[in-house]
């Protein structure tokens, strides 16, 4: 069987059969079969967008060649006595336990907020009453707080390509859109994400594995460096190993891990809030149209030196999406955008954060006890100002000039919008470097000042990292391991998922020594 690699340039409206056509004349066959590699939208010129498809092309009638295959990741088997233990059922609580179990141990994953449909439930009312669930909320519960989310599964991390294609096959498995093999940038929506969340738990408690929910991890039992059992609010639970992916969101844990002698250090992390907008706005930015046919709705994705002390840029852009209240705790006030698959919408948000030095705002060395402090006391702040969950904002054009108190524009927000001085309650060195960041973006897309900005994005990564080896074995521990966001070493459901991975073979490794 012969092989071909082409490129196409096709409409944005095409259709499967336009599809096949476009091989027939590249390649001058009749007889092939074919797989897209990868699609992405080139939108350089606003009269002539359209999509970049590469395609693999097989057929008797072409030259015998190759293809280049994927990495895949081969996970050794064999019955195992071991007992393990996986805190947080986030991507990379997950995808560890996952692993660890398709390798033969026996794994629980334990989860301090609830099961999917039910977290779904708990979030409709906090929505619609105010009223906070610690079980039940955007933070804590299946999936993580990416399971409320646009879902993105771009990462910038290196070297993780055998991670990344498990992770993609498994969602493809438990019925994601096969798409999210070839695009340039996939997501999977929130809505997806939760049926996945489901699919991949069935998967998971059919290969033997343990699921505990509403179980929250209150301490450590530890003897001479070994961690002999966790504490939980369902009782103590010994295992030979114990991950701990607990997320960015979970402070208690993070104290409690500190309390215990596991080792931190503070890191550079970003802060910043919420910029929304019309979509309609931003398509006609970018495309120079409302609408495309065939297109969900556009993006961006913006970065500015600042005022030169901290740099700003964009992240998690939810195009069609919706702002959501991320509070992991009672009494704090946090942001996060969300999107379903469709991207249909009305708002696009993103966050608009600062990259920040703790060091360098304090002055001094900052130890990672005061950093959790830092932003934990930010967070309460902007709950005090409201004294509810309606978020502090403003007009972009307001932030810009410090000054004026804009009207209470609709907002895909549900728990309400207050007008505020939002560059008084962020710290003032971030709200000067997001000044100038708005300046440039304002200049970059047109319209991009006649939006909001609002409340407080404090979870795009995490403001402490734990103290690891090559071995991922957390510094001074013999069976203790601190994965994923929570790590310090890893943002976002892929390299999240690929750091638990990473864990689960230096566990394998480990035991196969």
């Amino acid at each position: 069987m012969g092989y071909k690699e082409i490129l196409l340039k096709l409409p944005t409206d095409y259709t499967d059969d336009h599809l096949v056509i476009e091989i027939e004349k590249k390649i001058n066959l009749k007889e092939f079969s074919y797989r897209i590699k990868r699609k992405s939208l080139d939108a350089r010129s606003k009269y002539n967008i359209h999509w970049l498809i590469k395609v693999e092309v097989l057929s008797k009638h072409l030259k015998k060649n190759s293809p280049i295959e994927s990495p895949v990741l081969h996970i050794p088997y064999r019955k195992r006595k071991e007992k393990i233990v996986v805190a947080g059922s986030g991507p990379a609580g997950f995808f560890c336990a996952y692993v660890l179990q398709k390798s033969g141990f026996n794994t629980t994953i334990i989860e301090r907020g609830s099961e999917v449909n039910k977290r779904v439930e708990g979030i409709r009312v906090f929505e619609s009453t105010g009223i906070f669930d610690s079980v039940s909320n955007y933070a804590f519960g299946e999936g993580g707080a990416g399971t409320f989310s646009d879902g993105k599964l771009t990462s910038r991390s290196k070297h993780i390509l055998q991670e990344r294609n498990f992770i993609i096959s498994s969602y493809i498995e438990s019925g994601a859109p096969e798409e999210i093999r070839y695009m340039a940038h996939p997501h999977l929506g929130s809505d997806n994400l939760k049926m996945l969340a489901i699919n991949l738990r069935e998967k998971f408690l059919n290969l033997g594995g343990n699921f505990l929910f509403e179980t929250f991890l209150k301490d450590l039992k530890i003897e001479n460096k070994i961690v002999k059992a966790v504490i939980t609010s369902a009782g103590e639970i010994e295992a030979d190993k114990f991950i701990i992916a607990s997320g960015n969101s979970a402070y208690d844990t993070y104290r409690m891990l500190l309390r215990k002698g596991v080792r931190f250090r503070t890191k550079n992390f970003a802060i910043g809030s919420r910029v929304e907008h019309p979509q309609e706005i931003i398509n006609k930015a970018q495309w120079g149209w409302e609408k495309i046919p065939g297109v969900k709705a556009a993006e961006y994705r913006l970065t500015s030196k600042g005022d030169g002390v901290f740099p700003v840029y964009t992240f998690c852009m939810c195009p069609g999406g919706a702002v959501v209240q991320a509070a992991a705790y009672e009494n704090t006030n946090v942001v996060n955008g969300m999107s379903f698959y469709k991207r249909d919408g009305k708002f696009a948000n993103a966050a608009c954060v600062a990259g920040i030095n703790l060091d360098k705002i304090n002055g001094r060395t900052t130890s990672p006890h005061e950093a959790l402090d830092w932003i934990e006391r930010l967070e309460q702040n902007f709950y005090k100002y409201s004294g509810n969950f309606k978020v502090p904002f403003c007009g972009i054009k307001n932030f810009i000039k410090k000054k004026g108190n804009p009207k209470i524009l609709e907002s895909s927000y549900p728990l309400g919008i207050k007008s505020a001085p939002l560059w008084d309650l962020l710290p003032q060195e971030v709200s000067n470097s997001i000044q100038e960041g708005l300046k440039d973006f304002s200049r970059k897309i047109k319209g991009f000042d006649s939006g909001n900005i609002m409340g407080l994005d404090s979870k795009s990564s995490s403001p402490i990292q734990v103290i690891r080896g090559d071995d991922m074995l957390c510094d001074c521990f013999d069976n203790l391991y601190v994965a994923g966001e929570g790590s310090g070493y890893s943002g976002g459901i892929m390299s999240s998922g690929a750091d638990g991975i990473k864990t689960a073979f230096a566990i394998i490794e480990k035991i196969n020594l």
